[in-house]
């Protein structure tokens, strides 16, 4: 089988499609045969290096991925042959909180991710995807979909009537605005780009600033919730937007830390984190339980997820670099 992987070097030329045996079950395990695969912020840190920790190489990256169960080994039950699943993106963290859950390991760093055209999987980190979506569909979920889930509804509370603020038009932010308006929440939704606020109030966002010509965003954002302050804040931006991000929350409001895309150091003011209550988590995606319960919940609204463009899966450098120029708005997806 053919699969990429990243060898030693720097930048995205690193990544070599190579040929591997085709993997054979093991005891508790499944092989899938790769139908198509997402692309998430991570994963393009990791392959050009520059993600916060290295791992052994070579090594094949990617941790979202939908595939078709071809082979069991001894003792699987929870899947069958045929079936269409997704990978997990902590494989090993099946329910509950994440404290404690010492032997979880991510897929396509340090694991083994799903940028090959056969997997190997432990069963216990698959599970079956919403019929109504197609395989390039269903490969989003596992990382964008679960980390806007985890932040707005399994940590959040989120209820019809609170505000959120996204950050951005990227996977985890178009994910967020879809789950907040599938809530009867209302959405607002911050970009550089007036056409990509157009396309984000066609989505039902309610509210739109754009960050470059209103460097004061925090503010355009109170005055739109009466000034009040939202409810909640999906946090992308990091340093670079943090301390906006604070002063754009209720009382009480929440800060969900998902990236760090404007930087990873900055003075952070405790006093302003003690003055407006807030409520500050980071969001590590979800569990196993969460995936389903949200697939649940996709399957129940016809939500559909929101492709931004799609590559052969051969094509992944390519995908990599159109990732890398910020251009998208929803997801960049491989197919097999």
């Amino acid at each position: 089988m053919k699969a990429f992987v990243i060898e030693e070097g720097s930048g995205l030329d690193r990544l070599a499609l190579v040929e591997r045996p085709v993997p054979e079950p093991r005891r508790g395990e499944v092989v899938l045969r790769m139908r198509a695969a997402s692309l998430n912020y991570r994963d393009l840190e990791i392959v050009r290096g520059t993600y916060h920790a290295g791992f052994a190489l070579p090594m094949v990256p990617l941790s979202d991925g939908v595939g078709e169960v071809v082979a069991v080994g001894e003792g699987v039950t929870r899947v069958a042959v045929g079936d269409r699943v997704a990978s997990t993106f902590w494989q090993g963290w099946i329910a509950g909180d994440f404290e404690g859950i010492e032997r979880a390991v991510p897929l396509g760093g340090p694991g083994p991710g799903v940028l090959a055209e056969y997997v190997r999987l432990d069963a216990e980190g698959v599970t079956r995807v919403p019929d109504h979506l197609t395989d390039a569909e269903a490969a989003t979920l596992p990382c964008a979909a679960l980390t806007a889930w985890t932040s707005l509804v399994a940590e959040g509370g989120l209820k019809p009537g609170d505000t959120v603020l996204v950050q951005g038009t990227g996977g985890v932010a178009i994910f967020a605005l879809q789950f907040a308006v599938a809530a009867g929440a209302c959405a607002i939704v911050t970009s550089s780009s007036d056409a990509k606020l157009e396309q984000a109030r066609a989505l039902g966002a309610t509210g739109t600033v754009n960050y470059r010509t209103t460097p004061d965003w925090h503010l355009a954002v109170r005055e739109l919730t009466g000034g009040r302050g939202v409810d909640h804040v999906i946090e992308v931006g990091g340093p670079g937007t943090f301390a906006r991000s604070l002063a754009a929350i209720r009382t009480g409001g929440q800060i969900n830390v998902i990236g760090y895309l404007g930087g990873k150091s900055t003075e952070i003011n405790p006093m302003e984190i003690l003055f407006r209550r807030a409520r500050i988590r980071g969001i590590p995606v979800g569990s196993r339980d969460s995936f389903e319960a949200m697939n649940r919940a996709v399957a129940a609204t016809g939500l559909r997820p929101v492709i931004d463009r799609g590559f052969a899966w051969t094509e992944a450098p390519t995908a990599l670099r159109h990732l890398e120029s910020a251009q998208h708005f929803g997801k960049v997806v491989l197919t097999f």
